[in-house]
């Protein structure tokens, strides 16, 4: 199988079955073989009853139908992992992704890029509450992982089948897999594609998920810096900590014997002393990591490099 669209369905019974037949025709114009993923995440409308009489009618259709709710990264890994393509192409269901764009990001990935994002770049959603935020999120983003992209939060993408075995998501992760990929060697393009406005069903995400999508950014700048040395952040914040209380306790020490400073009343000396703590957790938190680190590569026989070819 030369490419794979995958589709993370929850509730969308009005718009499944016209996504389905269009991407269907899509695919028809492409001298490839090719198959569609939809992966019901726990819908409680009709959609799952759509996708079974679709089947009928699409051959190329593979239906993954999950027990409950558990969320877009969830459902996007179960379709990573039953999808046979060499390209795997990822899309949402709501119809605001064009699968006339397909042909486009597959262009772009025979430029020898890894992941090629799509960029919404004139995007038909409400400017304070989705594309106001969206801005600045992926300007952050962009900052901390060093990836520079228009748009983090565009499911339209496309993915070399090496890149994703590589990557494992978990959270609300499925956002930063170009991130990720850049983690794994791999080569990272963007092309504009077409977004419409929504017209059935309102959006899954809210507000809420501002705080979750933020630690999973902790997370992924964590793994791309120091996810095989962590005793060179914990190690560099526990030196500076340690480092600051011993200093100060030597000044209050010798205040103390040689100035008779009192040191009664005064907080300084206990916080000296709690910073010298402090220190000497996170050196141990990171020696700690660096045992983890060790179980982890050793146990899995998971090594730390990527081989891209052999020649």
């Amino acid at each position: 199988m030369n490419l794979s669209v995958v589709i993370p369905v929850y509730n969308e019974e009005k718009t499944i079955k016209l996504l389905c037949h269009h991407i269907n025709n899509v695919l028809d114009k492409i001298e490839e073989s090719a198959e569609i993923v939809v992966v019901d995440d726990g819908s409680t409308d009709g959609t799952y009853d759509f996708l079974k009489e679709m089947k009928k009618e699409i051959k190329e259709l593979k239906v993954i139908r999950l027990r409950a709710n558990f969320g877009q990264t969830a459902a996007l890994s179960a379709g990573f992992k039953h999808a046979s393509g060499d390209i795997v192409i990822t899309m949402d269901a709501d119809l605001q992704n064009d699968p006339d764009d397909i042909p486009l990001l597959l262009e772009k990935m025979g430029e020898d890029y890894d992941v090629v994002s799509g960029w919404r770049r004139y995007r038909k959603d409400p400017w304070l509450t989705r594309k106001l935020p969206s801005y600045w999120a992926n300007k952050i983003i962009s900052l901390i992982t060093g990836v520079r992209l228009h748009d983090y939060g565009c499911t339209l993408k496309a993915y070399r089948r090496e890149i994703l075995e590589n990557v494992e998501l978990y959270g609300q992760m499925h956002r930063f897999i170009p991130a990720l990929a850049k983690w794994v060697g791999g080569r990272i393009g963007e092309v504009a594609v077409t977004h419409h406005p929504r017209k059935h069903g309102k959006s899954k995400y809210g507000i809420g998920r501002t705080i979750r999508v933020i630690l999973d950014l902790m997370t992924v700048k964590f793994l791309l810096s120091y996810s095989s040395s962590p005793i060179q952040i914990f190690g560099l914040i526990g030196m500076g900590a340690g480092g600051v209380g011993f200093v100060w306790t030597v000044y209050l020490i010798i205040q103390r014997l040689f100035f008779e400073v009192p040191l009664g009343g005064r907080p300084a000396l206990l916080l000296a002393i709690m910073l010298i703590f402090l220190g000497v957790q996170f050196i141990s938190m990171g020696l700690l990591g660096e045992l983890l680190i060790r179980i982890y590569h050793e146990s899995q026989k998971k090594p730390i490099y990527i081989v891209k070819d052999v020649l």
